[in-house]
């Protein structure tokens, strides 16, 4: 009964979004079936939109990181420039977090009222970031208002474009299916946190105007994604709805199977990178190197490729269907990355930086791409962008473990806080295996077997 369920669910799900796919098209060409020829040749075919929507999301998405990051071997530069201290900068770094909260609104209410209006605004917004950027290279109050309008910016993205993506994958020219699709939004956001500090990074090193041209690319960059996904990615939200501001979980399993799971795990996927790439360079004192902001953008950037290249054994480990979740894979190795971190420390040796990168950016990865897949199947389908903006504020505390380190630096040395980090993350490795294997399809195990709602609020017979 419940593989019927949902088969049913999902062959109702895609329906709908070829539905949509359809009605975007040249009247003739659905009556055709076949491209319309005599369309101008500027005209978008459907088959063009549903088979590059879900890419032009992607770069969004890809944008989006892309701008969150490319702050990051910019701290040095306005150390210099401004004379900025560690903790005005920690904070800097960290104002970025809180710009992500009100941004993960977006979830929900793109739920109620469409995907697309909520993504375009989003990426304006990350383009607005850069911009005041630019025009904060002398003033840290500016500095302080970008990094909010950058965390706006993310966090609407990454709710909102996140589930758009998810969708557009899932139609027919998009090929793939739920793990695919959860893989395709973790490799775009971590693409962009590759590029955004290694270009940024490299001009600030070596290009003139320091603090203006390294922004200057994601413009460009920005600019072009807001082009194409306002060309080529269709809505996949037809029914507007009121906007109500929930979990996305039913009662029961899936909920507590959120909590106990999926909730213990998220602040390390943003824990894990934000102590590699804005708390150790800065601990190891590579802000004394001559080539300092190119090094901590190349940390930076091989966290985030690190994060990138274990994704597909992510994708592995949740196939295997073993007894823990795979998510406590990834908090097992950001503890090993946390450990190795507190001995670069007390060896004082920069070149540890690079394993370290490497380590707890594959715990990056392995909690990310876990946490989405999970998310994908504790939702209800109506309430995916909402559970995705819960996953993600949750994720986003992560951000602020650099700035809480340096705070509690008076309390105890480096090694020792980062040796309490490590046993914090052995604890949620601990706690995330407590709630054992994922189960199929938990969103609809805890539904009413009698009707099902779809994503759009259509009910089904599940009579049959």
């Amino acid at each position: 009964m419940n593989t019927q369920l949902n088969y049913m669910i999902a062959q109702q799900r895609i329906a709908e979004l070829q539905r949509i796919s359809e009605r975007a098209r040249p009247l003739d060409e659905v009556r055709a079936g076949q491209p319309n020829l005599s369309q101008p040749a500027s005209a978008v075919s459907a088959a063009a939109r549903g088979r590059h929507g879900w890419m032009a999301v992607a770069l969004v998405l890809v944008g989006a990181g892309w701008g969150s990051n490319q702050f990051t071997p910019m701290l040095l530069v306005y150390r210099h420039a401004l004379g900025l201290g560690a903790g005005s900068l920690e904070a800097m770094f960290g104002v970025y977090a809180l710009g992500l909260i009100p941004g993960l609104l977006a979830g929900p209410l793109s739920d109620a009222k469409g995907r697309r209006p909520l993504v375009l605004a989003a990426a304006t917004a990350s383009l607005l970031g850069s911009l005041l950027l630019i025009a904060g290279s002398r003033s840290p109050t500016l500095l302080y208002l970008a990094r909010f309008v950058a965390g706006l910016g993310s966090g609407a993205a990454f709710s909102a474009g996140t589930a758009w993506l998810r969708e557009l994958s899932l139609l027919a020219p998009g090929s793939a299916d739920p793990t695919r699709a959860a893989r395709r939004a973790a490799v775009a956001m971590t693409t962009g946190f590759t590029i955004g500090p290694l270009v940024s990074g490299m001009l600030a090193q070596w290009g003139p105007a320091s603090r203006v041209l390294p922004y200057l690319p994601h413009v460009a960059f920005m600019v072009a994604a807001l082009f194409a996904s306002a060309r080529l990615a269709p809505e996949t939200i037809t029914r507007r709805t009121r906007l109500t501001v929930s979990a996305g979980l039913p009662a029961g399993r899936s909920r507590r199977r959120f909590w106990r799971s999926v909730a213990v795990m998220a602040p390390w996927v943003f824990a894990a990178p934000a102590v590699a790439f804005a708390f150790l360079p800065a601990a190891l004192g590579a802000d004394r190197l001559t080539g300092g902001v190119a090094v901590t953008g190349a940390v930076t950037a091989l966290t985030a490729l690190a994060g990138v290249l274990i994704q597909p054994a992510a994708r592995a480990l949740d196939a295997v269907r073993w007894r823990w979740p795979f998510g406590t894979v990834g908090l097992l190795v950001c503890t090993a990355g946390l450990v190795l971190g507190a001995y670069a420390v007390r060896a004082g040796s920069l070149w540890l930086l690079a394993p370290c990168a490497v380590v707890l950016g594959c715990a990056y990865g392995l909690c990310l791409v876990s946490g989405l897949i999970e998310v994908g199947r504790l939702a209800r389908p109506e309430a995916v962008g909402s559970l995705t903006s819960v996953y993600y504020a949750l994720a986003y505390i992560g951000f602020a473990t650099p700035y809480l380190l340096t705070l509690a630096s008076p309390l105890a040395d480096y090694q020792t806080l980062l040796l309490i980090l490590a046993a914090a993350a052995l604890t949620s490795a601990a706690a995330v295996a407590s709630a054992g294997p994922p189960a199929a399809n938990a969103a609809v195990d805890d539904r009413d077997r009698g009707a099902l709602p779809d994503n759009n609020g259509v009910v089904l017979d599940a009579a049959g």
